[in-house]
């Protein structure tokens, strides 16, 4: 009678596990929405520069108070401006990059972000991860959201 849902749980985890092993970043590079609204509303904590790679009507919609556009990463022309942007960067910035477009395990955008930046030699560089989109795991939350460009 136990054995059923223990063999549930163990392919969910198994699953899961995979899904992980396939993104570019290590999990301590994962930052889940409530523990980032909280970081950006405790201002004694250092400062992030917060980067939507996703779409500009995305962003102009809403996106995190303060972060910067660089357009959508899964185009040629959004990839060379954020790279573009990024090169005049010292490399010990603290950098949170995030889409929210869609599906976070469908993103077309975060994991060349985070690739590019990662290769460029960022070190300090965190992904927020909006598990079914930016409207849902954030502003259904009531996390702070700043409109316009």
């Amino acid at each position: 009678m136990f054995a059923a849902p223990a063999a549930l749980v163990s392919v969910r985890a198994t699953r899961e596990d995979e899904k992980r092993s396939s993104d570019p970043w290590p999990s301590a590079q994962a930052l889940k929405p409530d523990d980032f609204a909280r970081e950006i509303s405790d201002q004694s904590g250092p400062s992030s520069t917060v980067i939507c790679v996703g779409f500009h009507t995305l962003f102009a919609g809403g996106h995190i108070p303060g972060a910067s556009f660089h357009g959508s990463t899964s185009t040629q022309q959004g990839f060379a401006d954020l790279k573009k942007w990024a090169d005049g960067l010292p490399r010990s910035v603290n950098l949170v990059i995030y889409c929210g477009c869609c599906p976070f395990d469908k993103c077309p955008n975060i994991r060349p972000a985070y690739t590019a930046l990662s290769n460029m030699g960022f070190k300090k560089l965190r992904v927020l991860v909006l598990p079914t989109n930016f409207a849902t795991d954030w502003v259904d939350k009531g996390y702070p959201i700043q409109k316009g460009m």
